[in-house]
């Protein structure tokens, strides 16, 4: 079992100086617990990551932050690491019974948020780097590499299931306000000593870790993790996401890290051990789509994504990814792509 499947502890540990680690239970392929890390100081505790949306979760956070003692009229801060629902979700309950500031990245946008709608609270940060934001693209509309928009009845059971619950998240879900959106290299004051913004694109465009030097900490998200790569999509203002991310990666490993907490997994060290481990299990990928492309010629994203991934994982997600590295290839000059935005072909020779 990989360690990003193993079951929320009830456990509280310190795992860096004033960081405490909170296991929150998570119900989603190959996740089953998101670490939220309580940082605390004088103030009373910010949080990083608080987790999934829903009352099951909410109870779970309520439950650990008791547990170590903190209430929850202490927590002054939420860092929302990136975009994603099982890091920003617990935003919600806290916002019903506290005042958090919630700090993100400039680019930080999700799904649930009403486009039509004028946010007027003059203690939100409105200035969105909306050049940045992360393309979303729902089942039922086509994709930028020509696959179909599927009705309901298209869709197998288990996405049609995971887009109705989609459909009422959305009904009733409140996204996250951030207060202050940060960039990279921007200072944040926690748990008594400054973090610093390293903004790592790749999993998402508006994904950041923290740095804390004067411990040689990072706060990883789940751009790191320690035995599972994160998804990375095509679906992004990048023109070139996968390279982005080995930038990233490269980036945090040259920071002289000794102690990486993951948003996923236990903390580990040799982060650039790690780094490379996930380059070479990219590259490793991009060499498969060589041979793919050997055997198929000239084919589409979605017929190439069904040699590269397991039938269990066949979707949208696995179209995005393989679209991603695909890409990453083009630009390198190993790969060539033909056809519009309807019916777009690779061949990898």
């Amino acid at each position: 079992m990989k360690q990003e499947q193993e079951e929320a502890s009830e456990e509280i540990t310190e795992v860096a100086p004033g960081v405490l680690r909170l296991q929150l239970p998570l119900h989603l392929p190959g996740l089953h617990h998101v670490n939220c890390y309580a940082l605390v100081d004088s103030d009373g505790v910010a949080l990083v990551d608080p987790g999934h949306w829903g009352k099951e979760y909410w109870s779970a956070l309520g439950s650990r932050l008791a547990s170590a003692g903190l209430p929850i009229e202490r927590v002054h801060t939420v860092v929302i690491s990136h975009s994603h629902g099982d890091h920003f979700g617990g935003t919600t309950w806290l916002n019903d019974h506290t005042t958090p500031k919630v700090v993100t990245h400039a680019a930080f946008s999700t799904q649930f948020e009403d486009p039509n709608h004028v946010c007027t609270d003059p203690t939100h940060d409105h200035n969105v780097d909306r050049s940045q934001q992360e393309h979303t693209v729902g089942f039922h509309e086509p994709t930028p590499w020509g696959s179909e928009g599927l009705t309901g009845r298209d869709l197998p059971i288990r996405q049609r299931w995971k887009m109705r619950k989609i459909r009422r998240l959305r009904s009733s879900m409140r996204p996250p306000h951030p207060h202050r959106r940060v960039h990279d290299g921007e200072a944040i004051r926690l748990a008594g000593r400054d973090w610093f913004v390293r903004h790592t694109p790749g999993h998402t465009v508006d994904h950041i870790c923290l740095h804390d030097p004067e411990n040689g900490v990072l706060l990883s998200g789940d751009h790191v993790l320690p035995s599972i790569t994160p998804h990375i999509s095509g679906l992004s203002t990048s023109d070139d996401p996968l390279a982005a991310f080995f930038e990233s990666l490269r980036g945090v490993a040259a920071l002289g890290i000794q102690t990486v907490l993951p948003a996923h997994g236990h903390p580990f060290g040799d982060l650039p051990g790690r780094v490379e481990g996930i380059i070479h299990h990219h590259q490793g990928r991009l060499d498969q789509l060589q041979t793919i492309s050997h055997d198929l010629g000239w084919a589409t994203v979605v017929d190439i994504s069904h040699e590269l991934f397991a039938q269990r994982s066949w979707g949208r997600m696995a179209e995005s990814e393989a679209f991603a590295h695909l890409e990453h290839l083009r630009l390198l000059g190993r790969a060539e792509r033909r056809g519009d935005g309807t019916a777009l072909q690779y061949l990898v020779p």
